[in-house]
């Protein structure tokens, strides 16, 4: 059973608007599966950590989970220290498309930004 305390990671309006999106396309594809976006701290990279963003539909021992405009967003206990107070944005300009975590727990990250540690 997931544990209904909100973690601090806040997704903007463009990240919460592009999840509701892909929630949505999800949904046709797999109706009647009551799909979140769970953000998790695995290890790997070149330093150390990397960022995991998946749809979900299981609750875990210890889950947090906090409502983004309308976007549920849920974080297991072991990376729930590690995102706190982390902001998820979506960009989409010519030079990068995609999601990006900013995290002020993260003490560096490597040269192409995929990790951190």
């Amino acid at each position: 059973m997931a544990d209904e305390d909100e973690v601090s990671v806040t997704l903007t309006e463009r990240a919460s608007a592009k999840v509701a999106e892909l929630l949505a396309e999800e949904s046709e594809r797999y109706p009647g599966r009551n799909l979140r976006l769970r953000i998790a701290v695995q290890p790997g990279g070149c330093s150390g950590l990397r960022y995991n963003l998946h749809f979900d539909e299981r609750s875990l021992d210890g889950d947090t989970a906090t409502d983004c405009d309308g976007v549920e967003v849920v974080v297991d206990k072991m990376s729930a220290p590690y995102l706190e107070g982390a902001t998820i944005d979506f960009v989409d300009t010519l030079e990068k498309m995609g999601f990006t975590i900013d995290n002020p727990n993260a003490g560096g990250t490597c040269a192409c930004g995929d990790s951190f540690h």
